[in-house]
This record gives structure tokens, sequence and C-alpha cells, in this order.
């Protein structure tokens, strides 16, 4: 029997966009022989993943899992949503988010990790995935929160399935308080993160060039009022705080009661719960943020397809 070499796998790969398992398993059937292998690859279905590569996925599911002090978010996007209601690729999507609360955060180390019962790893297995339900696929992105003593909680919008579903939120408290009164304020703050959006902690973790970018608008702006520089200074570190109570999560109003900063509700469930509370982070993922979605033409379909 011939040699199934490293490099022989690696070529297959390549030249498929199979699994390793997967070309592993073809060479090993073919004899060593590449073609071979490249054709029982195509007749089990597994090379069609990579004709599929280049398709736009934006669609899928968020998903969170929590265990014990510790919790994980992933994003699983394919091209359409009605993928999303399909078992195997919600399934998919669950294992995954488990399997993120050992990955600390890192979708190189998650996309390596054994995928249970398949012989494969996450990467390899997503793979397996596309071919099967016939759509490109991207494990996109992941977070994971943990704390030493407190709680970590979960919130799903939208959901499709029990932590499944469109908007996936991490809430991470540290607090020797009851750990029940804890979940109940994480699950409310995650609900507040879902709906108002934060995009940082505290004002300190602000992204630089968006706070520089915000002061030049709003420099610009008070200059056209025609005040002195010292006015407008003023001016500008003013508006700066409307802009903080936009963004920054701790500065927000709390969309619980409408009223109160979510800093002051956090210090005041310290003061209830007979032991200070501290919100130690957050993750929010809404799906396909960011991604350029593509228009369907759809007449130019139609006029491309009778030209075929």
């Amino acid at each position: 029997m011939a040699e199934i070499t490293a490099a022989l796998v690696k070529e297959l790969r390549e030249k498929t966009g199979a699994g390793m398992m997967d070309c592993k398993k073809a060479l090993t059937e073919s004899n060593g022989d590449l073609e071979a292998g490249v054709d029982w690859l195509r007749k089990k279905g597994l090379s069609a993943a990579a004709k599929k590569a280049g398709r736009t996925a934006a669609e899928g599911l968020v998903s969170a899992a929590v265990s014990g002090t510790a919790g994980a978010v992933v994003e699983v996007n394919a091209e359409t949503d009605f993928v999303a209601r399909n078992e195997q690729f919600q399934t998919f999507a669950a294992k995954v988010a488990d399997l993120a609360l050992q990955a600390n955060g890192d979708l190189e180390t998650l996309q390596g990790m054994d995928y249970p019962g398949s012989g494969r790893n996450v990467a390899e297995e997503l793979t397996n995935l596309i071919a099967t339900i016939g759509e490109n696929m991207n494990l996109r992105r992941t977070a994971q929160l943990q704390v030493s003593d407190g709680v970590v909680c979960s919130y799903i919008h939208s959901g499709v399935a029990e932590g499944l579903g469109k908007i996936a939120v991490l809430i991470a408290l540290e607090s020797g308080a009851d750990k029940g009164k804890l979940t109940e304020l994480g699950r409310q703050l995650a609900m507040h993160v879902a709906a108002a959006n934060p995009q940082a902690l505290d004002v300190g973790d602000v992204d630089q060039t968006a706070l520089d970018r915000e002061r030049d608008v709003l420099s610009e702006q008070a200059r056209a009022s025609g005040k002195p520089e010292d006015i407008i200074a003023k001016m500008v570190e003013g508006r700066l705080r409307k802009y903080y109570e936009e963004v920054v999560l701790l500065e927000q109003v709390y969309v619980i009661d409408q009223e109160n900063k979510v800093k002051k509700v956090i210090e005041q469930a310290g003061k209830d719960l007979g032991a200070p509370v501290k919100l130690a982070g957050f993750a929010r993922f809404q799906l396909g943020e960011g991604i350029e979605k593509e228009e369907a033409d759809f007449a130019a379909e139609v006029a491309a397809a009778r030209g075929a």
C-alpha cells in the first residue's frame, strides 16, 4: 500500500478544499493516487465546499454557552436565513459554543479543537457541513468571559432555539453576593446591552481613533458658532459627555428603568445585595454586523441564465 504522506494530504486538501481527515481517508481509499482521491471526494460531495467558499455568508446564527463562572459566544455564518433553521446547522453552532468555553476567545484554537463524535476538528467538520447542506459557511468569530468569583450571564435575542439567535450577549459580574440575584441582575444588564449596543465598557475603553474623529467633528461644529477657543473647548467637552452616554455601557441610561445610568444601577445593586458588584466585561455579537452583503440583481441573473 502506498505511503500517505502529510504533503500528499496537504496537496489534496488545497486542490479540493475538503477537510484534512477526509483527504487522508480519500487517499487511503485510492491507494495514494491524487486524482483518484479527488474523484473519491467528489463522489462523496466533499470537494464541493471549495466551490462555495467565495459566496457571501452573512446569515446564520450567533450562539452562547455558559458554564459556571465562564461564558462564550460564537458567530457561525451561512448564505441564507433558511439554513439557520436547519437542525444540523443549529447543532453545530451550539456544540461550537460549548467548545469555545475552552478556547479562551481564540478563533484559531477553536477551529483546531476536536469536534465531538466526528473524528474531525471544528474546521473540518464545518467543511463537511458545507458539503452536506450545500451553502458556504464560516465560523467568523468567538469571545469568552470569565470571573474568579461571581457569574457570567447570557441573553439571546430573536432566539430560534436554546442559546441560538440573532443577537447574543454575555455579561460578567465580579461579586461575592448571592449568585441567584447576581444572575438576575446580569440577565437584565444583558438585555440592556442587546438593546443599547454599547461600544465600550467605560470611558477609558473607547476606541481612540473613534474618539479623535468625534472630537474633530464636534470642534468644527463648535467653531461655526464663532465663539472663542476657550469656550469652544468647554462646548466640545460637554458634547463629548453626550457621546459617552451613547457609546459607553456604564454611562448609558439603563433601558429597564429609563432613569439611572448603568453604573448607578450596579452601585445600588451592590448595596442591596450586601457586597460590591463589578461589571467586569461584556460581549455582544449581532449576526452579520460588519459584513458587506451583495445586492442581488435578479434581472441580470435571469439574463445571464438565458445566455448560458
